[in-house]
């Protein structure tokens, strides 16, 4: 398993166990009173983790399988980091640059500014392409693939000159994931699978569901009603297999707790896991360290309030609720998604955090009273 090393007592890996207690309760808490389905959680130090910790259902049915360690999530938009690593492993094989046009790569992505879009501004959200498609909905619904939609990102006007503001942008890395298929030939699934995934021992993920581990799948607590990725009656939304298969390279990673948080460890140990190296500690660093305060022409008040790395969101002076709680350092990098997950890890105490709901409207300020009490249990920096 690279090398990683599971830990039953907290102790040893510098936890209190009653604080820790404490912590695993207040998620613990939310399942009981119906406020999220199921959770799984688990939670590392530099030279291990302990084993997951799950509550409750990972099915809509009162009677479904409880969750498992080794159930797996819809992760949505904690797919992000995984993508922007891909981007960054051809950057270090010297097949791309961060000031590269995309428009040398992709001729087609044409329009008003689109010729001034970096490759670095996909990766920090600075693109000005908007975060869904207009059409998202009617083109899930007639279950368009993603070339598809590729071809209306390549023709979607950008909402500002790139360089000039921050706008959380899923079609940005819906572009990085052709960049990587155009430059190596190979899809976004595949090349994670081999330069990511196998190398880390992430034996349960994959870019769109691997349909011969569908049994581990965890369904989506998809809100009753009219929701914007499909209802419980659409045949589009987060539990059809359409949507299982579509392999989004910005949201549609299914994974578990157990495999995000050797992710998370390899950024943490410098881009290697055991005798694996996926990174280059330069290239952990860039990516981790806070990119959008470079650029000139970006209010002040927006790049504080609005911080990111590469692929990355950060804690540092961040106004925003991300779940990443009080107490964790300014050096903490993370992300989340919409399906109700959160990952992160801070650099000043070696600490890394997962947490996989199927709970889409989660309370946020859960997630940060868990991190919080995560933090506060750490005894030995």
């Amino acid at each position: 398993m690279c090398g990683f090393k599971v830990f039953r007592d907290p102790e040893s890996l510098g936890f209190s166990s009653k604080n820790l207690g404490k912590a695993y309760e207040i998620l613990g808490q939310a399942v009981k009173e119906g406020r999220i389905m199921g959770a799984s959680i688990q939670v590392a130090r530099s030279h291990g983790f302990l084993e997951p910790i799950t509550f409750g259902r990972r099915g809509l049915e009162p009677d479904a399988p409880l969750v498992e360690s080794n159930t797996i999530f819809l992760t949505a938009s904690v797919t992000k980091p995984i993508t922007a690593t891909a981007v960054m492993k051809l950057i270090e094989d010297g097949k791309l640059c961060l000031r590269d046009h995309v428009t040398a790569i992709i001729p087609e992505f044409i329009g008003k500014w689109k010729e001034e879009v970096l490759v670095r501004h996909l990766l920090t959200h600075t693109s000005g392409l908007p975060d869904m498609l207009p059409e998202n909905a009617e083109l899930r619904r007639r279950h368009a693939d993603l070339d598809e939609f590729l071809q209306r990102i390549y023709r979607v006007p950008l909402l500002f000159e790139p360089g000039t503001n921050i706008s959380y942008q899923s079609c940005g890395f819906a572009l990085l994931g052709e960049i990587v298929k155009r430059l190596t030939g190979i899809p976004l699934a595949e090349f994670m699978r081999q330069e990511i995934f196998k190398l880390l021992g992430m034996e349960d993920s994959s870019l769109g569901v691997d349909w011969r581990k569908v049994s581990q799948v965890s369904q989506v607590n998809i809100p009753k009603g009219s929701f914007e990725y499909g209802s419980l009656s659409d045949d589009w939304n987060w539990n059809s297999p359409y949507w299982w298969g579509f392999a989004a390279p910005w949201g549609g990673m299914f994974s578990t707790a157990s495999d995000l948080t050797r992710f998370l460890m390899m950024f943490l140990n410098e881009g290697r896991l055991g005798s694996s190296r996926v990174l280059s500690p330069r290239t952990v660093r860039i990516m981790t360290s806070n990119q959008t305060i470079l650029m000139p022409l970006i209010k002040d008040d927006v790049k504080r309030s609005n911080p990111w790395g590469l692929g990355w969101r950060l804690k540092a002076y961040c106004s925003l609720d991300w779940g990443f709680g009080d107490l964790a350092s300014s050096r903490t990098f993370g992300h989340t998604g919409a399906t109700g997950t959160m990952i992160w890890a801070d650099p000043e105490t070696n600490l890394a955090c997962t947490v996989l709901t199927n709970q889409p409207d989660i309370d946020r300020c859960i997630l940060s009273r868990f991190s919080n009490a995560l933090v506060a249990s750490v005894i030995e920096s």
